[in-house]
């Protein structure tokens, strides 16, 4: 949203931009307050004339005053109006009829409508009506109440077209401050469900590899060494995905993401290293592996990681099957486990390793599903279509 200093408008907090307008907003009222000029000295004396009165100086000088306040309508509007009615005001009691200085006037009314806050703009327009309509009653060639109607519409009339384009800008403002937070918000979501699964599944893997070291460390201390180096290798890997995943957050600072973004192409290295930590995987493709959007391919990837992760954590003693199908519309990820079924369902009711893949797959126009396998353990299944998403 433009916070720059002259710009009016919705200030973010429900309310209007008072900041005053900065010498360039200024200097683009200059052409208006010039043409008004203008228009107001080459049409009071016709004007006039058509009424059987002769513009004279007392004419002309209400005219040009109000004409030269409009130059800073935006950075003083009361001020502004103030001026222009008043000079109004005393070119209609003085016995002038209507003419062009009622447009300087329409301006200055429009101006407080559209640039300050309804109630301040109200009493404004209410207290410029109010002065307006003296000539009605005073002064010579008084109109009578026949001048009331006509002094009433050119107060009201400007006053309810600012005060429309001002709601409309803030309404506008508006939108756009909720679109920029909801792209913040989903921004901030995404990476917080990268980092879930690079750290979640690090952290899964690691806890199992500490628990074997702890288990050999005493019966078979030589045979620890490979546990210990198992958890040093799994924590680096984690550790560099990390930080390619926070890398996003500060891809306006120019650096550079440090690697590829994680893709099926690595879930062979991905059951190597769970092999490691105790749980033997096997990995199944069928059809000729394609270059897969990148949004898919880290999607895809992400399912088998958390589900395998899950299985880490939930399933016990048991293996794990993946298996990958390309086709040509879609991709096809499935895994498989033989732990304890339901038992394997992810995470604790509060958790979110089911919720943030069903989220991934279904954001990409997918489908996601989940549950306990036919001849026990569980089963997560995904299809993701391969074509880029506009």
């Amino acid at each position: 949203m433009d916070r720059r200093v002259g710009r009016t408008g919705f200030d973010g907090r429900g309310g209007v931009d008072r900041r005053r307008p900065g010498w360039r907003e200024i200097v683009g009222d200059v052409p208006l307050a010039v043409v008004l000029l203008a228009v107001g000295l080459l049409g009071t004396g016709p004007a006039t004339a058509r009424q059987g009165v002769t513009a004279d100086g007392s004419a002309y000088a209400p005219v040009v005053v109000a004409a030269l306040a409009l130059v800073l309508r935006r950075r003083w509007p009361f001020a502004t109006l103030a001026v222009t009615v008043l000079a109004a005001g005393a070119y209609l009691v003085l016995g002038h009829p209507y003419g062009p200085i009622l447009l300087s006037l329409l301006v200055a009314v429009y101006s407080v409508a559209a640039h300050r806050a309804l109630r301040p703009a109200a009493v404004g327009a209410a207290a410029a009506l109010v002065l307006l309509t003296v000539h009605v009653f005073v002064g010579s060639g008084s109109p009578g109440l026949l001048g009331l109607m006509p002094a009433v519409a050119w107060v009201v009339v400007p006053f309810a077209v600012g005060t429309t384009v001002r709601l409309s800008r803030e309404a506008g403002a508006r939108a756009r401050a909720e679109e920029a937070r909801r792209l913040a918000d989903g921004e901030r979501l995404r990476v917080a469900q990268e980092v879930h699964d690079v750290v979640g599944h690090g952290l899964a893997a690691i806890h199992m590899q500490a628990e074997i070291a702890l288990h050999l460390l005493e019966k078979r201390p030589e045979q620890a060494h490979t546990a210990l180096a198992a958890i040093s290798r799994t924590s680096k890997e984690a550790l560099d995905e990390l930080r390619v995943t926070l890398a996003v957050v500060r891809r306006g600072d120019g650096t550079a993401e440090r690697a590829p973004a994680p893709g099926l192409a690595q879930v062979p290295a991905l059951r190597d290293r769970l092999a490691g930590a105790g749980l033997p995987v096997t990995v199944r493709v069928d059809g000729e592996p394609t270059a897969l959007p990148v949004a898919v391919d880290l999607a895809a990837y992400r399912v088998v990681q958390e589900s395998l992760t899950n299985v880490l954590r939930h399933a016990g003693p048991a293996t794990a099957a993946v298996r990958i199908r390309y086709a040509a519309t879609e991709v096809e990820v499935e895994v498989t486990d033989t732990g304890r079924g339901v038992a394997a369902t992810g995470s604790a009711p509060t958790g979110s390793g089911l919720a943030g893949m069903r989220e991934r797959v279904t954001a990409l126009g997918g489908t996601f599903d989940a549950g306990p396998a036919a001849g026990g353990g569980f089963r997560v299944h995904a299809r993701l279509p391969v074509e880029e998403r506009s």
